[in-house]
């Protein structure tokens, strides 16, 4: 049996808002059409898809229980792209072999973009 991560579904207060955060910053493509409740993101260069649900007025966002992290290959090179367009990474950290830095979506949860996948 073959099984891979295909759907990523992230709970937003303003689901165009969310869908538009992944959509100009991570690589997604999206019509932004709300379709049985959810906004479909594809992944432009392949990955897992995300789709954005409402949250109930009830639910506690930006309580970091999961983090998305995205593979890229020059995280300096990333997140200076990403400043440029106002979204803001905390410190470029060093680890065995490979970079990330942290930011938050416009709900609050934790992101990520790391070059560990491409480390020597």
């Amino acid at each position: 049996m073959t099984i891979a991560l295909s759907t990523v579904i992230v709970y937003a207060k303003d689901m165009h808002r969310t869908a538009l955060f992944y959509s100009e910053n991570f690589g997604y493509e999206t019509s932004g059409e709300v379709s049985e409740g959810l906004i479909e993101l594809r992944p432009i260069a392949g990955g897992a898809e995300i789709l954005i649900h409402q949250a109930a007025k009830s639910l506690r966002l930006g309580s970091a229980a999961m983090k998305m992290s995205f593979a890229v290959t020059d995280v300096q090179k990333f997140v200076e792209a990403a400043r440029a367009k106002g979204v803001v990474f905390g410190a470029i950290h060093q680890a065995n072999g490979y970079a990330f830095a942290n930011t938050k979506d416009p709900d609050g949860n934790s992101v990520s973009v790391s070059s560990r996948k491409f480390r020597d």
